[in-house]
Order: structure tokens, then sequence, then C-alpha cells
């Protein structure tokens, strides 16, 4: 697997987003700055990381959205090709319009730092092939605009169509109130494209791919790109 993992101005999660993909695949990815306007020959998968792109000045992703890069990252997805956004990422992606819907100020107005249980709405993806729909993990969560928010018909869309990818839960594995933390529209903690093959979430599956790190639970999502 030849990923791509793209550093905008005040991106702060390439170096575990980097860990988790060389441990999953047994190769580096490239790291490409905002400002080229190409990706690598050859690459398979696309990871806008997490972070704080541009201060979050606007909104969170906005300014991320319109640099040089993201229409070398359009085609790549235009192509086929796979793109994971991740956070800061997610939102970039949201407003880039790869992915449908907005990401608010959590509802409490407070940045959350913490972990999170997720659910897996739907296996058989390239994002999720080695867990089995319904199945649960922990996830560390770290945004301060994480509060997904579309409106009915999108999210009808979404149910409908089979595109949300995770939901927060509690340890139950149940979609209560409490488990969803920032507010976000029937816990939705991430999605996928119509073709599948962009997947967007809030929570930080890349930090939790080594014991050393306190677990393994996100270990495999990457496992999955790496397969696919």
């Amino acid at each position: 697997m030849r990923a791509a993992i793209i550093l905008f101005p005040g991106t702060n999660r390439e170096r575990d987003m980097a860990i988790a993909l060389e441990r999953a695949s047994g190769r580096k990815p490239a790291l490409v700055f905002h400002r080229e306007t190409e990706l690598p020959t050859g690459t398979d998968l696309v990871v806008l990381p997490g972070g704080f792109s541009y201060g979050d000045y606007l909104r969170s992703g906005a300014m991320a959205a319109h640099s040089p890069i993201m229409a070398a990252v359009r085609a790549h997805a235009a192509r086929g090709g796979l793109v994971l956004g991740v956070c800061n990422g997610f939102q970039t992606l949201i407003e880039a319009g790869l992915l449908p819907g907005g990401l608010l100020k959590n509802a409490t107005l407070r940045f959350l730092s913490m972990d999170c249980i997720l659910r897996v709405e739907r296996s058989g993806t390239a994002f999720t092939n080695h867990w089995q729909q319904g199945a649960t993990f922990r996830a560390p969560m770290a945004h301060g605009d994480g509060n997904y928010f579309a409106d009915d018909a999108t999210l009808d869309r979404l149910e409908g169509e089979n595109l949300i990818a995770f939901r927060y839960v509690d340890e139950h594995a149940q979609p209560t109130s409490a488990a969803n933390r920032n507010g976000s529209a029937r816990n939705i903690a991430g999605i996928f494209s119509p073709d599948l093959r962009i997947c967007g979430l809030m929570p930080h599956p890349e930090d939790l791919v080594d014991p050393l790190m306190g677990g393994v639970d996100g270990l495999p999502m990457f496992e999955s790109l790496a397969a696919a």
C-alpha cells in the first residue's frame, strides 16, 4: 500500500498516522506538503490527519479545503482512490465537498479529550474489513468541533444507503445520549462516500495501534486498508 499523508499548517497528527500505516503495511507513507500540486506516483491511499489546520480560522478545515494539494486529492478520489480523513481531516473533507454535512462546535462548547467507544456500522469496506459489523472498539477523541450535523434528508439518505461508518455507543454497544459527548446527530462518528472509497471520522484510531500506546483497538482499520 502506497499512502500519502497531507500536511497543512497546524497539522499535528501526521506522525501518529505514519506509525499506524507503517505498522499495518510495512511501508513508510509519503508526507506531502499542502503547497504541492501532485500526489506521489502510484498513491493508493490519501490521508488527511488531525490537527488544527490554519489555526481553525473561519471554520475547522475551511482553509485547508482550498489548499493547492486538494485538487490532486479530489482527482484521486474521482479515480476511485481511497481517502481517509480523521478529525481535522474529516472536517476538511466536508469543507471540500467530498463528504456531506457539517461539523459544529461540541454540544458542551468545550474541547473534548477522552476515550470513546465506537460501533462499526458497516463492515466489508476497505476501511472496516477487519471488523465484524456491530463490533465495538475504543478510540481517543480530541476535538472542539466534532458535532456532526446534516439536514434530515441527508441523514435519512446516509441511513438508507448504509453510509454511516461508526457511531458513538456505550459499554453495552448502545447509541445513548451519554455516549454521544459532542452531540452529533444520530450518534454519528464517521461516514462513507456513496462509492465507499472515502471515509471520515472524528475519533483517532491511529492513536491505538500498539500496546505501548495503551492498546491496539484502532489497528484493524489500517490492516483493512493494507489488505484492500
